[in-house]
């Protein structure tokens, strides 16, 4: 088997139907381009929708949940031990949202190789008096410089300077929708009150949003000192432990493991989100069936290509299979040929998909609710150009594969003597 005039026939054939080839290559690079484009495209938004959630969510959340006691003293007398015991309106157990045993738990979690970083939190509840008027609201205790490493505290803080909130006392950042709501300014200063009656005049020092509209409504940040200080408490009081791994995949089995430790509550982020995960999976799917299938539409008209030059070549085929050629020769030639197309098309589609992708990307994508965005996300990861690259020579390969088995059973005399 002679490989260079094999390879020079693939050629003569390519050229002598040049504008059939150049059709079929055209097909599989707009393929190729329109996969790598949409299928970064996709997964760079189901980043940003998951980074909206993920980023300012613990992977584990430890926390001590206000709830009714799970034995009551019914369940220890041994008259009624072995019988059914069916007990109404049991009310919560009267205890604080502190979390007791906080220094063993920030021991244990700093001798913890599997975590990345933990912060501290403050939960209140509060109401932002504005006038006459009462506006629920939330603010969040946090350790300023935990919260801007592990959360991406600052990115999300769209006026102001974040680290003012750890310089200067009796100060609050608020979500961007309650200083819409009372009409405050930065430098302004707004009096909160707590659900026990303790009132406090905290400075607004920035303005934060998290894409999401109805929590910027309610939700504001101060320290942990100011925090306390707000609640009356001392500075041991911590409603929250935040827990980032540096594997996500640990949270669940993790979360067991404090909950059991700790006799505490845990939740992992997949169990408190997993409406985004089932969001994000279907959209991935959805880009990659999409995308397959335009490869695919590209292959079977690369085949209808292949196949049409193979009917208009049989009496060059024939020549070929009497002048001594086998029919694995011929086989060859024609999947050289479809080769050829992919190896030239699919490689020009990459390269496209990059420069489409990275037009996408800069492309101004500036919205109020999402203030850390401002192009449209793209995502360039190599596995899209590895699949595209594989699937592209693999569907122009089975698109010559077949018509170049059909011509290799053809037998010479029969189109000779047809002729």
């Amino acid at each position: 088997m002679n490989f260079k005039l094999i390879n020079s026939i693939s050629v003569s054939l390519l050229v002598a139907r040049w504008k059939q080839t150049l059709v079929a290559a055209i097909g599989v690079t707009f393929s190729i381009t329109m996969f790598i484009a949409l299928l970064s495209f996709m997964s760079g938004l189901n980043d940003m929708l998951d980074g909206l959630i993920v980023n300012r969510t613990p992977h584990i959340r430890l926390y001590n949940e206000i709830q009714a006691s799970k034995n009551q003293p019914i369940d220890l007398s041994k008259e009624y031990k072995g019988h059914y015991n069916f007990i109404r309106s049991v009310k919560p157990k009267n205890e604080r949202a502190q979390i007791h045993n906080c220094p063993a738990m920030i021991k244990a979690l700093d001798n913890d190789d599997r975590v990345l970083g933990y912060a501290p939190k403050i939960v209140a509840q509060v109401f932002y008096n504005v006038g006459d008027i009462d506006l629920t609201g939330v603010i969040n205790g946090v350790n300023v410089d935990e919260e801007a490493r592990l959360f991406k505290f600052k990115d999300y803080v769209t006026a102001g300077n974040y680290i003012d909130l750890k310089n200067i006392p009796n100060s609050i950042i608020l979500g961007k929708g309650a200083a819409e709501k009372m009409l405050a300014n930065i430098g302004d200063v707004v009096q909160v009150t707590t659900s026990k009656g303790e009132r406090m005049q905290l400075k607004v020092v920035g303005y934060f949003q998290s894409g999401i509209q109805e929590v910027d409504k309610v939700q504001s940040y101060a320290s942990i000192s100011t925090a306390q200080k707000l609640l009356g408490e001392s500075k041991n009081y911590i409603t929250d432990i935040q827990v980032k791994l540096k594997d996500i995949a640990w949270a669940p089995k993790m979360a067991k493991e404090y909950a059991n430790l700790f006799d505490i509550e845990a939740v992992d982020i997949q169990t408190a989100n997993s409406q985004f995960e089932t969001g994000s999976s279907i959209r991935t799917l959805i880009s990659y069936a999409v995308g397959i299938t335009l490869l695919i539409v590209a292959g079977f008209g690369i085949y209808n290509i292949l196949n049409m030059m193979i009917y208009e070549k049989m009496d060059s085929i024939a020549i070929l299979k009497a002048t001594g050629f086998s029919g694995n020769d011929v086989n060859r030639i024609f999947i050289t040929i479809a080769l050829s197309i992919g190896f030239f098309g699919g490689g020009m589609g990459l390269f496209l998909g990059f420069g489409l992708s990275n037009i996408i990307d800069n492309v101004p994508f500036n919205t109020a609710s999402l203030p850390t965005i401002k192009t449209f996300p793209i995502n360039y990861n190599p596995k899209f150009y590895f699949i595209g690259a594989v699937f592209s020579l693999v569907t122009t390969y089975l698109a010559g594969y077949f018509p170049s088995r059909k011509a290799s059973k053809i037998d010479p005399v029969v189109i000779i003597r047809g002729k």
